[in-house]
């Protein structure tokens, strides 16, 4: 009998107690700045431990470009529970300063002042830095600074047994249903950057003189007019030289070698800046990507690493244990930057790419007409009349929304019949409106707000992020829990000082050993 994805749905339909052991998890940026709204030029407070070591709470990018991590959780409302405890912790720490809610940066200095993440002087820790370094140097600054929540997300390894039951191991069939699931969301993710997308705005100052194809709202602020998310659009992290990485790969094998290639090979832009200038590094080596996490995508597979171990090694060794979905905007409106309601979707919008058909993708330019949908829609996704191009066929945007979410919606139905109660069809059914009247849509009400309070882009996200660090201000951790964070700070910078203290060898002989440790992944996973 042939498997569709109607047989499949029937099987999960059949044991739907296995959706309960999903897990998700959050990384959630945000930049510091001070009380005009100014990137903060401090140090990453004392009180939130070592950005190196600490499991709650580091930095991105830039020391000041917070990120929030969560653990893995089996329900939405844990998870965001946990998300929103971070934060009040975070802000137990900050003194007069404010987490910046929005994805697109505040007021920023000039390039040379923004400062880079430190993680301490351990070969480890410097690691991190110099590929900031390396960053600075490819890509500039300033795109560095903008944020964004990532999404974490699993299925139980009896799912992808039920799913795929000819598989010859778990492992086979959980990372070639993760690759499956990745190639729908390529094909579909377009839907997200609709509902979802909150930066359709910015300050001028944040291009920098560039030229540009934005309209003025505003003395500071640009904009477009139909914009879901012009972080995801080609004003925000581009490289020619990732440009060869297409997200359309078939397999995991596929993926490791382009990885693999990408990490290995040389650039000439890159070769031209060299690895050290005036006797320090400047960057990790002058290849595509410096380490496999310079790769950037909307979605990528993800294994966990031990200490010291390349990323690419230990998916081809394990396969693919969750996925991460790097494409969501900060959500202004939230407090936390996530709303329930997104990630309950979110959650029922990938079990529905890892249970769906998902056809390869083949030369014929199918990956690029995904491509090309996501694109459109991040810059004029509200656009009146918008069409998208569906197999080689027009379709408008609000027609092929509703026949999505009807297909999405026995995936929610399957979560409320898990965990109980009916937030995954209702979490659902509020995304409907906002394909009716494109004005609901999180980038419009940005748009209308600032129109409507005569406010710049920066004077408004600085008096929405004001309110929101008063809300979680006003709502202290309980002792017992704000000990417990701050035990966790204290133990990470003592184990930051622990590895420091152990390292026998120059931070030279480091990197080299660290390239050196990095091998061609297709042998180990063909030998395993």
């Amino acid at each position: 009998m042939i498997d569709t994805a109607a047989t499949r749905l029937a099987r999960l339909q059949a044991n739907p107690a296995l959706l309960a052991q999903t897990l998700r998890g959050v990384e959630k940026e945000g930049l510091r700045v001070d009380p005009q709204g100014a990137l903060a030029r401090t140090p990453h407070p004392a009180g939130l431990g070592s950005a190196l070591t600490n499991e709650h709470v580091t930095t991105d990018y830039s020391e000041a470009l917070l990120e929030l991590i969560t653990g893995t959780h089996g329900n939405v409302d844990a998870l965001l529970a946990e998300l929103t405890d971070t934060h009040r912790f975070v802000y137990s720490q900050l003194g007069d300063e404010v987490i910046w809610n929005q994805s697109m940066p505040a007021q920023l200095p000039d390039e040379a002042d923004i400062p880079i993440a430190w993680y301490g002087t351990s070969n480890t820790g410097m690691l991190k830095h110099v590929y900031r370094r390396g960053l600075a140097a490819r890509y500039g600054k300033t795109m560095q600074c903008i944020a964004g929540v990532h999404y974490n997300y699993s299925l139980p390894d009896e799912i992808w047994s039920l799913l795929d039951p000819a598989g010859t191991s778990v492992q086979e069939s959980r990372s070639r249903g993760y690759i499956g699931l990745i190639r729908n969301f390529t094909r579909y993710s377009w839907l997200l950057m609709y509902l979802f997308g909150a930066a359709p705005a910015l300050s001028r100052e944040f291009l920098r003189g560039r030229a540009h194809p934005l309209e003025q709202l505003d003395a500071d602020t640009l904009y477009l007019p139909y914009a879901t998310s012009l972080r995801m659009s080609d004003l925000g992290y581009q490289s020619d030289a990732q440009s060869q990485l297409k997200p359309c790969y078939n397999d995991l094998n596929t993926f490791l070698a382009r990885i693999y290639g990408a990490v290995t090979q040389p650039w000439p832009a890159y070769e031209a800046i060299g690895t050290r200038r005036d006797g320090e590094w400047v960057q990790l080596n002058t290849n595509v990507l410096q380490i496999e996490n310079e790769y950037y995508s909307s979605i990528r597979p993800k294994r966990a690493t031990g200490r010291g171990e390349r990323p690419i090694t230990a998916l081809a060794e394990r396969g693919v244990q969750y996925v991460e979905v790097r494409c969501l905007d900060i959500d202004p409106e939230q407090p936390a930057g996530l709303a329930p309601d997104t990630a309950r979707f979110v959650d029922a919008f990938l079990l529905y790419c890892a249970m769906s058909d998902s056809p390869y993708f083949t030369e014929n330019g199918f990956c690029q007409r995904s491509a090309d949908n996501f694109s459109v829609v991040v810059k004029e996704g509200r656009k009146p009349g918008l069409m998208l191009n569906r197999e080689c066929q027009p379709i408008a945007l609000a027609q092929w929304g509703n026949e999505l979410l009807d297909a999405i919606a026995p995936y929610a139905a399957l979560y409320d019949a898990a965990l109980g109660g009916d937030a995954y069809a209702r979490a659902l059914e509020g995304q409907r409106v906002k394909l009716a009247n494109p004005d609901l849509t999180p980038s419009a009400r940005l748009l209308a707000a600032l129109r409507d309070g005569k406010q710049t882009f920066h004077a408004y996200s600085l008096a929405q992020s004001r309110r929101h660090a008063d809300t979680l201000r006003a709502q202290p951790l309980p002792a017992a829990e704000a000990e417990r964070y701050a035990e966790a700070a204290r133990e990470s910078s003592a184990e930051q000082a622990r590895i420091e203290a152990a390292d026998t060898i120059g931070f030279d002989e480091y990197v080299a050993r660290y390239h050196a440790a990095l091998k061609n992944p297709l042998p180990a996973r063909e030998a395993g």
